[in-house]
Parts: structure tokens; sequence; C-alpha cells
């Protein structure tokens, strides 16, 4: 975790901060890491991050748009050198949240915060966004960023004491939450709400700044209509793909592999991992000729990852230990499927 010191300089810098701009992974915890300290500072603006797996130079665009006094950058593992030398240029100061296992150098410029360096524990950004605020009232939030990173934060039993209807008492793990309580489906609309289109993501921030409690959300009313009508109407095509899958059963792994305009890698992967748990998961979605790969698992997935993208030219890879995300030309996918088998069955 981090440490006091770190807490306290984090809450400096956002008191400090009178324009803050948000840079957020577009996934559940770096949403509600950004929405917990939006909500805590009431001001500045918030910008879902849809390059995998960095922030790269093309979003720069958006400080010299909003012009912010202040940079946070949260749940991203990667910053591209040529974003940081743009700050660094303007004089704008930038604090990184974060808690990938990935080396990073340091700048002398960049405020880097990530509990992994300290000493190697796993906690998502959500969960550290809570205890920076301290705002009991906000604690749904970051539930629902733990546990959509198959996470189940120290003060869960303080959440389930005060929405009792929406948890489950001694869950067996953050998953069980997920896909088995009513805070996990909350959870999984947000999720499939940022798959919207870029105008009706930032209509859903919006709502979301300002919303009073989790129950707001399964309100239907016209504040809540695209919401609902996203999230019904990926998850009838994320639930025909998750039987689907279902159905590829080997001895130690699934290898699901699929195509279209929806990117539902890393959510099918999750649930599969949920159901199917002494199981590695391998999904493939393929768009184009770029294949974007999440694997899920026990044991080293991180290192079977690594070995199995060694050698091919220009994929990328990495995560946690047990969950991670790689990228490749789709010509190269025949080769890494053969090799992760190989190596999958090796474990």
């Amino acid at each position: 975790m981090l440490t006091d010191k770190q807490t306290k300089e984090i809450k400096e810098h956002l008191e400090n901060a009178q324009n803050p701009l948000f840079f957020f992974d577009n996934d559940n915890d770096g949403l509600c890491s950004f929405l917990l300290l939006r909500r805590f500072l009431d001001r500045g603006k918030g910008v879902a991050i849809r390059s995998f797996p960095d922030l790269n130079k093309s979003y720069y665009r958006k400080v010299e748009e909003l012009k912010p006094d202040y940079i946070f950058i949260l749940d991203k593992p990667v910053v591209s050198k040529d974003f940081i030398e743009k700050a660094k240029e303007n004089n704008i100061p930038v604090v990184w949240i974060d808690h990938h296992d990935t080396e990073y150098i340091e700048d002398g410029y960049v405020n880097y915060y990530n509990p992994f360096l300290n000493d190697k524990t796993y906690e998502p950004v959500s969960s550290i966004c809570q205890k920076i605020t301290g705002n009991k009232e906000d604690i749904w939030l970051a539930v629902i960023g733990c546990i959509s990173d198959c996470y189940i934060p120290d003060f869960y039993d303080e959440f389930e004491k005060k929405y009792p209807e929406l948890g489950k008492s001694n869950p067996s793990s953050a998953f069980e939450l997920l896909y088995k309580s009513e805070i996990g489906r909350i959870s999984r609309i947000l999720d499939f709400s940022l798959k919207d289109s870029t105008t009706n993501v930032v209509s859903m921030i919006k709502f979301m700044m300002n919303v009073q409690g989790p129950m707001d959300i399964l309100e239907e009313n016209t504040k809540t209509k695209q919401i609902m009508k996203k999230f019904n109407e990926i998850d009838n095509k994320y639930q025909s793909l998750v039987e689907r899958a279902r159905k590829l059963k080997e001895k130690k792994f699934i290898y699901f592999q699929y195509g279209g305009s929806l990117s539902l890698s890393a959510n099918l992967a999750n649930q599969l991992s949920f159901e199917f748990p002494e199981k590695i998961i391998v999904v493939s979605y393929i768009n184009k000729d770029i294949a974007n790969i999440s694997i899920r698992g026990k044991g080293d997935i991180r290192k079977l990852t690594l070995d199995a993208i060694s050698g091919i030219e220009g994929a990328t890879g990495g995560g946690h230990k047990n969950a991670t995300g790689a990228k490749m030309l789709v010509s190269y996918l025949p080769g890494f499927k053969e090799k992760i088998e190989k190596l999958i069955k090796e474990m």
C-alpha cells in the first residue's frame, strides 16, 4: 500500500489543483478512481483513455484544449515519453497513480505513486483513491472499481453494512460479488456504458459526477435511459459469446477467439475465470489486423504471457500476476496460440 506520507502528498496535489485534468483507464477501476477524486474536489475534467497499453501523445490535444494547471493520470501502466515531455515544456505538474507491476524509470519530473513499488502488494487505484479522499458516501464507487479488478478491499465490510441489499456477506471472491450481487450488476452496467460512443460516455460521466448513490443508476429515467439501453444491447451479445466460450473446455485451458466491432475480451476472460477457476483462460478479440488478448488464471500468468509473446515482432503485453493483456498483429496469432497452448500444458 502507499505510505501515509504518499497519501498525504497526493491529497496536497489535489487541493493545489484549481483546474485539474484527469486521464484514466477505460475500465471501472479507472472510471471510479476519477469519480472518487472528482467528487471529492468538485472541480476538474476527465478523459477516458482507450489506447492500449499507453497514454500516448495524441491525448495531449485535450491538455491544449482544456488548459489545466495539473494533470492526473490514473490506472495507466505506460505513459509515452512524448506526453510527459510536452507537459514538462508547458510546466504542468503531473501526478501519476498506478498499481501495475511495470518498470518505472524516475525522470525527476513526474510525481509517481504505485503501491507495488513499496511492498509488491496489489491494490486497485480506486482503493487508493478512496483512502486519499476518505469520503464514506462514495465507498460504493470504490467497491465497484475494486471488484471489477478482482479485489475485495479492506473497507468492504463497511460498505456491506451501509448497503446490505447490494452486497453479499463473506463473499468467497471479488468475482462472486461481480457476477452474483446487485453491486456487481451496477458494475457491469457502468463497464458496458464505457464502451458507448464518446458523446454518450461523456454524458454518462457527467451523470456519475452528481449521482447521490448507487440506486440512482438502477432507476429508470431520462438520465439513465441511454446507459441502460447500451447495457442491454451489449449484454445480449455478451451472453451469446459466453455461451459459445463455455463449450471450448480443454483439460487445462479455454482458448476463445472472436471478432466484430465490440471488444469484450477482458470481460469474457474474467467471467470464464470465475466459472472455471482451475483453468487458464485465453480470449482473443480480432479487429481488422489487430488481435487484443486477455489472459487469466492461477500461477504466474504475467510470466506466461511474456514468454508466449517473446519473439513475436511488435507484440506487447503485461499486467498483473493473474490477469494480463497482450496485443499483436493477427498474422502472428496462430503462432502465439500454438506457443501458449504448449506453455500451458507444460505448467
